[in-house]
């Protein structure tokens, strides 16, 4: 086989196209975490689902006073929030590695890997604060309270420091 035979029309080799559509399906590699952040959250939804009726249940019954029953229900907003966090990655994956054309509401959109961020440290934000609240709510001692408020405080701001630095470039 002459020089000429083992190219494309185009003048590429025939073993180049090859190697770029093997990188081209190997994008479908994440499948693996978008499958597995999915099963997350769909798990850990019907578990705080489960967990919401018993606690309902359970406070009509009279087995938990009211501040316990407000405790039960911001652990279980704790939960919904998680699964919340792995379902919006599981689907940025989906949309920056295999298909951006799925039909989402537009908050949900993600064109790059910076809007994926930006929308992780956003529900990340609202699960911290949600955790504090739990710990206030429990009535943890003062001095620990104050810990997880301040290394709570640094999280946040160091998010924040992240996007507004990768904002301005």
């Amino acid at each position: 086989m002459s020089d000429a035979d083992k190219t494309t029309p185009a003048g590429t080799d025939r073993g180049s196209t090859r190697s770029r559509r093997a990188l081209s399906y190997s994008r479908f590699v994440v499948l693996i975490p978008v499958i597995g952040l999915f099963a997350g959250a769909v798990t850990l939804t019907v578990l705080a689902g489960a967990q919401t009726v018993t606690t309902i249940l359970r406070t009509f019954e009279g087995e938990y006073a009211k501040s316990d029953a407000v405790l039960h229900f911001i652990e279980l907003a704790d939960v919904f929030l998680l699964s919340t966090v792995l379902y919006i990655m599981s689907l940025g994956l989906f949309e920056l590695f295999i298909d951006d054309t799925i039909p989402l509401p537009a908050w949900l959109v993600i064109h790059d890997l910076d809007d994926l961020k930006k929308k992780l440290v956003g529900v990340i934000t609202v699960v911290l604060a949600v955790s504090f609240l739990g710990a206030v709510v429990k009535g943890v001692e003062p001095l620990s309270l104050l810990h997880e408020g301040v290394g709570i405080a640094a999280v946040v701001i160091a998010m924040g420091y992240f996007l507004k630095a990768k904002h301005h470039g």
